[in-house]
């Protein structure tokens, strides 16, 4: 999988040149690789990859050993179902924009270049097992989707939409790092497959850790409270959005919840959130929903709504829960990638997505028509498609109870009916809206589709009634999954028909209220929506952003104030209190201390002091270098006395050359410090008190880290080791410096004499600007015409 990954990437370097010359062949190009993908995915899966239930195949790619530093691969029934909806859908939209996209179109190279590296991002982000490389690949799918939204960033609306979406999902993704790192810590590894499988125990931080991992998925899957980015994201082209938005960005956050169901489903701190957001944003999605005139912004709050069915599907943690939300994602995939590429049809031919504009397309396209009606039955869990066998599925498993307690099974299973009767209501008011004949308005004028057009949307749609008829074929990678579950004693299967059930009743019943619910859009178009502001989502951001602008102004403001005392004040109580938060959770075994190895310690430790505090009290700029300098010459006595003579020699050259800069510089000023009239005592004493903190906490770490070493680490072992034998050196510092990590001290020599060599060019410059070529002309002249008055006065 990593040469599929790879050749992702590298494809994606070179369509931007094949754009230019062959236009929208680079499209074509990228499915071709997508479909090698999937038919890749296929083979290895019928091959018997998967020779048990448990069996799963690794692969470890180690790219810094000595350190532990990995990827690896981790290929099962969950990342092969997603990946195989990566691929597939991902062919099926590049050939779709193939035809979408205008002849000569200068973002065709862009567009296509990072549709196949988001393309390669999501299969890196299904197929590894580390946490680094998830995210990784994860922000990899964030970055090329702000770029997709954003296009050219020629209006102001795009713009928006982009940094918005970004903003947000990286933000979850820096929530998600922390919680993965405090997961990988408290599980003693970093392999998301070890730590499922031996979770820590539950604790506060446990719980912390799983709070984080469940934000980044919210966030990227557009769980309410973070659930406005998406529909603000469909300004992108129609392709973009059937791709990103519907079959594969936004299922990153259900995979990882998917992925980490398993071991942490028992946690209330990952039900609740899990139930509790998860069935809002389904019923707040599907009512938004209703309320949406333009095709793609109702398809986009749908997809919303489904998200939220997934997300307390594959997070609640049972069997039958989990067959059914596997079973979902991949009709997910299809019926939506499908309804978005007949909208993209739909605004290309007709010239408009508003339904109060459309009129008559099923008459005029009636095979587009029917595509839509099966991908609409399958979203509303009609038979015999695969979104009812998925649904009835996951009815079935909140009937039966079970999954979490009684009584929360009963309320989430009343949760998921609602929700399932408003998307019933939704999909009828799309079929209406975009292929009904509306009293009034005048068919527009559009051209039929074409074959290359109608052929992506085709596939879906009839891949969504050919596995709903055939569902034991889904069940061959759903179930793989669904089995790290509990099964409650009893194997449930996916079946198009379980005879006459509570099930098939609660479905019919669904099915009827969503029509009454339908005919009553009036109803909840008037009055849905109408929140407190408090629970409305993008006013809320707004805020947020607003005042996080004034705190960055004012804090700006406070700090950025040109004053090199202010600037030396914040680093000092940064580098202080930073390491005395970590130290709250305890130093640890305190080292023995001894007072002074010899009298010369005292002696030398007593001078260094007197010296410093002689350096405050200095009254004279010159007297303040000098004490200074005394500092650093004790310190250099110091290292002599511990055997350091290297060191030493180091701190005097470098004393030695500070004082000669010192005095070269202080020649240009005033030989007294100057009397500053608004320093108060106040002042005067918070900048001794900052100067004692930092000193404090230097020395106190500087204590407890030297005597926390229970032993060399290996690379320092290495170096003693070697450091005769190869180097011909008995100091092993010297043997580092010069020989082992030459190339390190090369480095350091550079950066000084470039350094060296721009403070002289800069002094030179300034004693040139002080003698200019015109100066001395003008001073000869100036001489000359006193000597001619002096004469013209003596020969008067």
């Amino acid at each position: 999988m990593l040469v599929a990954i790879l050749a992702h990437f590298a494809v994606a370097l070179l369509l931007p040149s094949i754009a230019q010359r062959w236009g929208r062949v680079a499209f074509v190009i990228g499915a071709v690789l997508s479909a090698a993908t999937l038919a890749t995915l296929l083979l290895f899966f019928s091959g018997g990859a998967f020779g048990g239930q448990d069996e799963v195949v690794e692969q470890t790619l180690r790219w810094a050993p000595a350190i532990g530093l990995e990827i690896t691969f981790r290929i099962d029934a969950l990342s092969v179902l997603m990946a195989l909806l990566v691929s597939g859908i991902g062919a099926l939209v590049l050939v779709y924009y193939a035809c979408y996209a205008k002849p000569g179109d200068p973002v065709i190279g862009r567009n296509s270049s990072l549709l196949v590296t988001f393309a390669g991002a999501m299969l890196g982000l299904v197929l590894v097992d580390d946490i680094f490389s998830l995210y990784l690949f994860w922000e990899l799918t964030t970055v090329c989707s702000f770029l997709l939204v954003g296009g050219d960033g020629a209006t102001r609306r795009s713009r928006r939409s982009a940094t918005q979406a970004l903003l947000v999902t990286a933000a979850g993704g820096l929530a998600m790092l922390m919680g993965l790192i405090l997961l990988s810590t408290a599980a003693g590894t970093v392999r998301v497959s070890e730590i499922v499988a031996d979770p820590p125990p539950e604790s506060l931080l446990t719980g912390v850790a799983v709070v984080l991992v469940l934000a980044g998925a919210f966030t990227k899957s557009a769980q309410f409270p973070f659930h406005f980015w998406l529909p603000a994201a469909m300004v992108a082209p129609t392709p973009v959005s059937a791709y990103l938005h519907a079959a594969a960005m936004v299922k990153a956050g259900v995979y990882l919840i998917a992925r980490f169901a398993p071991g942490f489903s028992a946690m209330p701190a990952w039900w609740v959130p899990i139930i509790g957001f998860g069935l809002w944003t389904m019923i707040l999605g599907a009512v938004r929903a209703l309320r949406q005139n333009d095709l793609k912004t109702l398809l986009a709050f749908g997809t919303v709504s489904q998200l939220g069915f997934l997300t307390v599907l594959v997070g609640s943690g049972s069997f039958v829960s989990a067959l059914a939300g596997a079973t979902l994602i991949l009709s997910h995939g299809l019926f939506k990638s499908t309804l978005f590429l007949v909208t993209g049809i739909i605004d290309k031919r007709a010239g408009t997505r508003d339904v109060r504009h459309l009129s008559g397309l099923g008459r005029r396209w009636p095979l587009l028509a029917g595509i839509a009606a099966l991908a609409l039955a399958s979203m509303a869990g009609v038979p015999p498609l695969l979104g009812f066998v998925g649904k009835e599925a996951a009815l079935e498993a909140f009937l039966r109870g079970g999954v979490v307690g009684a009584g929360v099974d009963q309320l989430t299973l009343v949760g998921l009916a609602v929700g399932s009767t408003l998307t019933v209501a939704y999909s009828l008011r799309f079929f209406v809206g975009a292929f009904g004949t509306r009293p009034g308005v005048e068919p527009p004028e559009g051209q039929r589709p074409g074959v290359g057009f109608v052929a992506p949307v085709f596939v879906p749609a009839v891949a969504s009634l050919v596995l709903g008829c055939m569902p034991s074929w889904v069940e061959t990678l759903a179930g793989r999954y669904a089995s790290a579950y509990p099964s409650e004693g009893v194997r449930y299967h996916l079946a198009l028909w379980h005879g006459f059930t509570a099930t098939l009743a609660l479905s019919a019943l669904v099915l009827v209220a969503g029509y009454a619910a339908y005919r009553a859009t009036w109803v909840l178009r008037r009055f849905a929506g109408r929140l407190p502001v408090a629970l409305q989502a993008e006013p809320s951001y707004r805020a947020t952003m607003r005042a996080l602008d004034r705190f960055s102004r004012w804090l700006t403001g406070r700090l950025q104030v040109g004053s090199l005392p202010v600037y030396l004040g914040v680093i000092v109580v940064t580098m202080a209190l930073v390491p005395v938060l970590g130290l709250l959770a305890g130093p640890g075994e305190l080292p023995v201390l001894r007072l002074a190895d010899s009298w010369m310690q005292l002696v030398l430790t007593l001078l260094l002091l007197v010296a410093a505090g002689a350096a405050v009290l200095a009254r004279r700029r010159l007297t303040a270098v000098l004490v200074t300098g005394l500092v650093g010459y004790s310190i250099g006595a110091l290292f002599v006395l511990e055997g350091g003579v290297d060191l030493a020699l180091a701190q005097f050259l470098v004393e030695s050359l500070t004082l000669v800069v010192f005095v070269f510089v202080l020649r240009r000023f005033p030989s007294a410090f100057g009397r500053e009239r608004h320093r108060t005592r106040l002042t005067r004493w918070t900048k001794g008190g900052i100067a004692a903190l930092g000193g404090t906490v230097v020395g106190v770490l500087a204590v407890l880290v030297s005597g926390s070493r229970s032993g060399l680490p290996e690379a320092s072992q290495e170096y003693i080791a070697r450091a005769e034998e190869d180097a011909g050196a008995t100091n092993v510092v010297n043997a580092i410096i010069v020989d082992f990590r030459a190339f390190d001290t090369l480095g350091e020599v550079t950066v000084l004499a470039v350094a060296a060599v721009g403070a002289a060019s800069l002094i030179l410059a300034a004693h040139r600007q002080r003698r200019r070529p015109g100066d001395e002309s003008n001073g000869v002249a100036e001489a000359d015409a006193q000597d001619v008055q002096a004469g013209e006065g003596a020969t008067s």
